[in-house]
């Protein structure tokens, strides 16, 4: 980046009136900007060529401050990337999505000095995000605060843009759509939609969509994209869940009752007995009557916190925190032990139980809840840290089973070889001209029979809590690979797809003119922020330029620009915690602080 002149009489002089652009400006002008002043202090932004909307809009806010913009447009994420990893940029238009719906993960991997996607290093802002961690709702609102407080307004590490929606269009002439879904952080849950006219369920499979046709792979801990998060939720049952605004709960997930103990260091899970494995023959699913249990939700835990127990180990990170994972076998130990509204362990565990906890169990076939014999999972924590049952509800804590884990991969891991070994949820097991046999054991409602690169096919678990209101109601799902969005709304609309996920803003109407189609809409926790240069550029050390950058945005012109269907943010954690903090546009201020940064 180039030195600016310190005129800076001149530069106030030279602002220029700005307005919100069209995507043919950008297209015009290129990655030099068109028309700079060079007396004017330049800075570059990148992006993506799909938010050209959004670098218009910000590239004449900052030209009202008394910025020469330039813009450096990369066609696709990829490109983007390099990009920002060779410092080819003073501001980067970032976005962020908290998928597992709690603060924790919203700040950890961007605004710590050892997070996976560090944007700063902060000795204040680690501090914060590990003081809120400990804390449980209701305390960590003012940790929080203070961490915006840090990062955005008093260092301006990041300056932010929006929160977005998220929408989907459901056929309502086909699907019952109050059995449809939309959760702003859990994926597609698949075993409660149901057709308007339920004598199909036998006879006509579920057909969704996803864009993503090259799977990571199906073992849940090797992955966490879009191209297995939805797949894997589905295929694999959880200790939790969230609801569709991220409570967590124990709803349709293998615990009957989750509790956590005084000091929010242990926490406690009732198991359910009605669950077993499904393996794959021919195209279809047979129950392997091998039910799902406490051992395999030990092992499941222990190698997703475990960095080396498969090659690849992609979501580790999430579940360091836990210490331990331990089968209960000591009734007393319920008793004993207080939980944090109070009561024990035990009566906690049991409420709305039919049997009460008479007795416990190691072992997964011995456990009988109707005779009042149940499993007990409990789960420790480094330091207290409550939020670790948001990670629990992630798909990469999905249980998978001990037995036929540990009879695929008996390789080594250090030794593992993708040419020669085939590891457990390996997408080639699946394809339908491979080879390879389907080893697939799934925990969840579904399991993968096969896959092409237009579809994949799921087929019903009929070992899932048969006879109960969490057994899926359909008996085949076949999801349609469909890469571009306009082939996709065009899928919904012709009846190829029953759902779309993922609806653009600039579609809503096309949805909601069509009167065989429903649009559904939530708050999503995807954020769109600016990230600074703060290695090689002048923005590195000059907090007042970077300020003048924060308060040059005014949110309320994106927001008018996408008829309101988004909304206002101060971080990524804007759609989780409310702070009450707001930023405000102040082109006053803007201005006082571009001077005072060109002085330095």
């Amino acid at each position: 980046m180039k030195k600016w002149s310190l005129s800076f009489l001149l530069v106030l002089a030279l602002l220029l009136a700005g307005c919100v652009s069209t995507e043919s400006d950008v297209q015009e002008e290129g990655s030099g900007g068109g028309g700079a002043d060079a007396d004017q202090p330049t800075i570059e932004i990148l992006a993506t060529s799909t938010q050209e909307n959004d670098v218009n809009i910000l590239r004449d806010q900052l030209t009202n401050t008394g910025f020469n913009v330039e813009l450096n447009i990369q066609p696709d994420y990829g490109s983007f990337t390099t990009q920002r990893d060779a410092g080819n940029y003073d501001i980067a238009l970032n976005s962020w999505t908290t998928v597992t719906g709690n603060p924790d993960y919203a700040v950890r991997s961007l605004f710590t000095s050892d997070g996976d996607n560090s944007l700063f290093a902060d000795e204040k802002a680690d501090e914060l995000v590990d003081k809120a961690s400990t804390e449980l709702p209701g305390e960590y609102e003012e940790t929080y605060k203070e961490l915006e407080e840090q990062i955005v307004f008093d260092q301006a590490y990041i300056a932010p843009l929006y929160i977005s929606l998220k929408a989907q269009g459901v056929n309502h002439d086909i699907i019952n759509e109050e059995t449809v879904r939309l959760p702003k952080s859990r994926a597609a849950v698949w075993e409660n939609v149901d057709y308007n006219d339920t004598s199909l369920r036998d006879s006509e499979p579920l057909l969704v969509h996803q864009a993503i046709s090259d799977l990571t792979s199906l073992d849940p801990i090797k992955g966490n994209d879009g191209s297995i998060n939805t797949l894997n939720t589905n295929m694999y049952v959880r200790l939790v869940n969230l609801t569709d605004d991220d409570e967590v709960v124990s709803d349709g997930s293998l615990s009957l009752n989750h509790v956590i103990a005084d000091g929010s260091q242990d926490f406690y899970f009732l198991l359910r007995d009605d669950i077993n494995f499904a393996e794959v023959d021919g195209d279809t699913a047979v129950d392997t009557g091998d039910r799902v249990g406490a051992e395999d939700v030990q092992f499941s835990l222990e190698r997703a916190k475990d960095p080396n127990s498969v090659p690849d180990h992609r979501t580790y990170s999430l579940h360091e925190s836990m210490e331990t994972i331990e089968i209960v076998d000591d009734l007393s130990e319920l008793e004993d032990t207080a939980s944090i509204d109070g009561n024990t362990i035990k009566q906690a565990l049991e409420e709305g139980l039919d049997t009460e906890i008479d007795s416990l169990t190691t072992d997964k076939t011995e456990a009988d809840n109707d005779a009042g014999t149940y499993q007990v999972v409990k789960i420790t924590t480094a330091d207290p840290f409550p939020q670790v049952l948001n990670y629990l509800a992630h798909q990469s804590a999905g249980i998978v089973s001990k037995d036929q884990v540990e009879s695929i991969n008996t390789f080594d891991v250090e030794d593992y070889d993708v040419n020669e070994d085939v590891a457990y949820g390996d997408q080639r097991t699946v394809l339908e001209d491979s080879n390879e046999e389907n080893t697939l054991y799934a925990s969840g409602p579904y399991i993968m029979v096969s896959k092409n690169d237009y579809e994949a096919d799921f087929v019903k678990n009929p070992g899932y809590m048969p006879g109960s209101e969490y057994e899926p109601k359909i008996s085949e799902v076949v999801v349609k690979f469909i890469q571009d969005p306009e082939s996709a709304l065009s899928a919904l609309r012709n009846n190829e797809i029953h759902i779309l996920n993922g609806v653009a803003e600039n579609r809503y109407d096309t949805v909601e003119e069509d009167d065989s189609l429903t649009l559904q809409q939530n708050e999503s926790n995807g954020v769109s922020y600016l990230s600074f240069n703060l290695e090689d550029s002048e923005l590195a050390d000059n907090v007042a330029l970077r300020q003048a950058v924060l308060y040059s945005i005014n949110q309320e012109e994106f927001i008018s620009f996408y008829e309101g269907n988004k909304l206002p943010a101060v971080s990524t954690l804007s759609s989780l915690v409310d702070t009450g903090l707001e930023l405000k546009a102040d082109p006053e201020q803007a201005q006082s602080l571009l001077q005072e940064g060109l002085s330095e």
